[in-house]
């Protein structure tokens, strides 16, 4: 018996490796799991890690200079406590001021 519509198909599809393949893609693509919106979700992550880890990788640098830096002049390490952990001798009053920004109203 033949089918009229079956001399239509092209002759590519009719070979039995062109459509494995087809049908192979298109598990890969949609029905795996890894499929196409895994890969780009996991290339975003990666690209967000490797921005955190350039982050934090300075933050390490710069904290190693900090520390070298303080540890090798006490006049710089008094002043770094002043200033960040606000501490002070015990003849010394210490006055914080904070700017107030106001919100103008049109």
């Amino acid at each position: 018996m033949k089918f009229p519509w079956f001399d239509r198909i092209p002759g590519w599809l009719k070979n039995k490796y062109a459509l494995t393949f087809i049908a192979f893609l298109i598990w890969m693509a949609f029905f795996d799991r890894n499929d196409f919106i895994v890969q780009y979700r996991y290339r975003s992550e990666l690209n967000a890690l490797e921005a955190d880890k350039a982050y934090f990788t300075e933050q390490i640098a710069q904290n190693k200079r900090d520390m070298e830096e303080l540890m090798s002049d006490p006049e710089h390490l008094e002043k770094y406590a002043r200033e960040k952990y606000l501490m002070k001798k015990d003849n010394e009053d210490i006055f914080l001021i904070e700017k107030v920004e106001v919100q103008e109203e049109d």
